[in-house]
């Protein structure tokens, strides 16, 4: 077997390391004669092996030349069995050498003493390592130390050889190490010995082995085989030396830990999923179990609630944010995520969270009397499962502590110590940092959307006009929430807006942004605009948001754009009047389930300042004919075109007799389950025609008979629909619309009432100068008439007609509608006419 075998069976990785691999061996009989030299020796001092073999140690130990004796260099290393830590070495030039050095008791088989010394250059390993050397390896571990001739017998061994492989002493000396341990690991060992014997190198071959130890658990060692030369610079024997690494190897461990702490803590921003990365991190290389704990507040994002009990004392309220355990299933914790964690007073999972301040507590005491006394729960799940060491860290940041994250060992039998605790708090504030990024991440996600959704509609009315129904689907936590809006507004005369619009962007800005255009959107809805001039002083206004956050270079710009659709639906024709600002067109759906969109002129995004106008189209809808205005989010998806997104809404669409919620479903439902890079908003509406017995219209002359005409075809047309409760009324505001129209006005008057929901009354005529309504003083005979229309009705108002104006008002019916048996007016109303 070869030495690369050996490598393979009995040793792991090869070991980077300076420290060992520059150490200078020599052997002392127990005078302190030296009686083998190394190679690396010889380069350390510059002495060679025929000049060091024979000659007392005082000859290169400086430190011992006050006692040049050699009986006085043997009480020395009597006195301290040994000598470890640093010293002072002769160069044979003169120069003195700073060295880390280790002299080790050897017995011999014939019951004599060796010793076996152990040099390492500290300004070399220094430059070596990149930084200074406050002690080396070899000075600091135990070490085990064993000789062998070229016979491979064992001819010197120390005490602490024992404890590293569990031989004795008096087994190994005088054999061979195959004799001792029979297999093809002691084989291999020697194998090493033969090519270091052969070559003549005091080259130290090093590394990492697990091997099984008299004092319990495996250990990892770093092993070196280095030729020993006698006087003639033959070889005269193999020094074998062990270091037990342990502890270098748990700082490694330690610093893998905190390498992968970068990489996987924080990868997203969402409170439970990092502390649940933090859980998983810790198991098994730090502990067997994990609980991390965070207050109630802190996954929503909001502000620490202040918790006092009849006391003054703070009350925590805890939730279980991350678990992780050696053991499936987690059976160690009493409380599974999310749920609500109870504190014991008195503990220290409370004092920790109170003061801040970590806790370890190595052999976890469940005696009468001590805090777990008083937590049965907890202390049936340590006594269950072998819970013997705790540790307890506050996570924290500088405005407030967030929580606390609980280590515990079952199976490792080793407690934990003030190392592991530095570990546990390097991870937990690494981990804290990343939850306070979440959790403010959270709470502008949080108010983002209850922004977003308290600033959208709760409940859309449709009234006579349209039956709606709704989707609003935000976007990930990645990308945040965005602008999408939508709204259903009831105008005069039972027709209603329907709104739908994207604000570039994301985050509580966008949210913001977009409650401020819906709320410019219903104003302007208010004055019974034509879609296109609506949407013309909504780009005006979203030009002066721009200037304005222009003006203001220390805040972030909160509009950049946006897109709107506007369109007014007229349930007494059936018409439907559209247009776009940089929008998609709806779908529309006719009764039969065929599927178009309309070549709607589509004009700039508002507050691109373009200056193109706005243009309008209108449309004749049949009743229950279906409307579908969306945002881009719904039809563009990763790798696929706009029309791709267009036809497979249409499809979903196709089935209009279907609920409007249904279709909504159908048409969501590529997004069910997954993210969407973008909001995704649908807004359906199925058209209604109002029946022609519930519109009465009539044209009146222009002259001073009008207005007791009006009156009296008005309380004709309430006699027959049975609303003579409201007919006194009624007579009053059609008198004073009729009578500004013939005084005010030009061309013919038409007068309209609508029953639907509220009666309407509507007066036309050809003057496009809109109504005005003014405090009359005492002595004016005029300029009451408004105020009285405005008293005696729910609202009233006026719009831009095709040709002039319409003045409207509205008044509340009492439900049930009774209908009426008076007989049909004088004059009969023109059939569903409209002013």
């Amino acid at each position: 077997m070869n030495i690369n075998d050996f490598t393979h069976l009995t040793f792991g990785d090869r070991m980077n390391s300076s420290e060992v691999s520059e150490s200078a061996f020599a052997l002392f009989d127990e005078p302190g004669t030296v009686v083998a030299w190394t190679q690396a020796a010889e380069r350390l001092v510059g002495i060679p092996a025929h000049d060091a073999v024979g000659r007392s140690a005082a000859l290169v130990l400086p430190s011992f030349r006050e006692k040049s004796t050699t009986s006085a260099f043997v009480e020395r290393c009597r006195e301290r069995n040994g000598w470890p830590g640093t010293s002072t070495v002769l160069h044979r030039d003169g120069r003195h050498l700073d060295v880390g050095l280790r002299l080790s008791r050897l017995r011999a088989g014939d019951g004599t003493t060796q010793w076996l010394a152990s040099v390492t250059d500290i300004g070399t390993l220094s430059r070596a390592m990149d930084g200074p050397v406050t002690g080396t390896l070899l000075t600091r571990a135990p070490i085990g130390a064993s000789v062998r001739d070229t016979a491979l017998l064992c001819v010197g061994v120390n005490d602490a050889m024992q404890s590293h492989d569990g031989i004795p002493a008096d087994c190994r000396l005088g054999h061979r190490l195959s004799h001792v341990l029979p297999g093809a690991k002691a084989e291999a060992l020697e194998e090493v010995m033969r090519q270091v014997l052969r070559n003549g190198s005091t080259k130290v071959h090093e590394y990492r082995t697990w091997l099984p130890t008299a004092l319990g658990p495996e250990h990892p060692f770093a092993v070196s085989f280095s030729c020993l030369q006698g006087a003639d610079g033959q070889p005269w024997g193999v020094c074998v030396t062990s270091v037990d690494v342990t502890e270098r190897q748990q700082a490694r461990e330690r610093l893998a830990v905190l390498s992968q702490a970068g990489t996987r803590l924080g990868r997203t921003l969402d409170v439970m999923q990092t502390s649940q990365e933090l859980a998983d991190l810790a198991v098994p290389l730090l502990a067997d179990f994990v609980a991390v704990d965070l207050e109630q507040w802190v996954p929503f994002g909001e502000g620490p609630a202040a918790r006092f009990g009849p006391s003054g004392e703070r009350f925590p309220v805890l939730r279980r944010a991350g678990l992780a355990s050696i053991h499936q299933g987690v059976p160690e914790s009493a409380w599974t995520r999310g749920e609500p964690v109870t504190l014991p007073p008195g503990s220290p999972l409370t004092s920790v969270l109170d003061t801040g301040r970590s806790y370890l507590e190595p052999i976890l005491d469940t005696a009468p009397g001590t805090w777990t006394n008083g937590d049965h729960l907890r202390t049936q799940k340590i006594l269950e499962h072998g819970m013997h060491s705790l540790m307890v860290v506050p996570i924290r940041t500088r405005r407030a502590p967030l929580g606390l994250a609980v280590f515990i060992r079952t199976k490792d039998p080793v407690p934990f110590q003030e190392a592991d605790l530095v570990l546990a708090e390097e991870l937990v504030s690494r981990a804290a940092v990343s939850l306070d990024n979440a959790r403010r991440y959270a709470r502008e996600h949080t108010a983002a959307l209850a922004l977003q959704r308290n600033l959208l509609p709760h409940r859309l009315k449709g009234g006579p006009a349209v039956e709606t129904a709704s989707r609003y689907l935000p976007a990930d936590i990645d990308h945040g929430v965005g602008g999408d809006w939508f709204d259903v507004i009831p105008l005069s005369g039972a027709r209603v807006a329907l709104v739908v619009g994207d604000v570039v962007g994301h985050g509580i800005n966008a949210a913001a942004t977009m409650g401020r255009l819906r709320t410019a959107v219903r104003t302007l809805a208010d004055m019974d605009l034509p879609p296109e001039e609506l949407l013309t002083h909504l780009d005006d206004t979203v030009q002066r948001l721009v200037e304005e956050d222009a003006e203001a270079p220390d805040q972030l710009s909160t509009v950049v754009g946006a897109t709107c659709l506007y369109a007014v639906y007229d349930p007494v024709t059936g018409r439907c009047a559209m247009a776009s600002a940089g929008h998609p067109p709806p779908a529309v759906v006719e009764p039969g389930g065929r599927v178009t969109y309309p070549a709607l002129p589509t004009g700039a995004p508002l507050g691109v300042g373009l200056g193109a106008p706005i243009e309008a189209l209108e449309l004749e809808l049949p009743e229950g004919s279906l409307l579908a205005l969306y945002t881009d989010g719904l039809i563009e998806c990763r790798g696929q075109d706009i029309e791709d997104g267009m036809r497979r809404l249409g499809a979903a669409l196709a089935r209009p007799g279907l609920p409007l919620e249904e279709l909504c479903g159908r048409a969501m439902g590529p997004f069910s389950g997954q993210a969407a890079s973008d909001d995704v908003t649908l807004l359906l509406v199925r058209t209604r025609l109002l029946a022609p017995s519930q519109v009465a219209a009539w044209t009146l002359p222009g002259d001073d008979t009008a207005a007791r005409r009006a009156r009296r075809l008005a309380a004709g047309q309430l006699a027959e629909w049975g609303l003579r409760d409201v007919e006194d009324a009624t007579k009053l505001i059609v008198s004073e619309l009729v009578t500004n129209a013939v005084r005010h006005g030009a061309g013919p008057i038409r007068l309209r009432l609508i029953r639907h929901q509220v009666l309407t009354c509507e007066v036309s005529d050809a003057y496009g100068c809109a109504p005005r309504r003014r405090r009359a003083h005492a002595d004016d005979e005029n300029g009451r008439g408004l105020l009285l229309v405005s008293q005696l009705s729910r609202r009233w108002g006026h719009r831009p007609a095709a040709t002039g104006k319409v003045v409207w008002a509205e008044q509340t019916l009492a439900p049930p509608a009774v209908s009426g048996t008076s007989g049909p007016p004088q004059d009969r109303p023109e059939s569903g006419a409209a002013a």
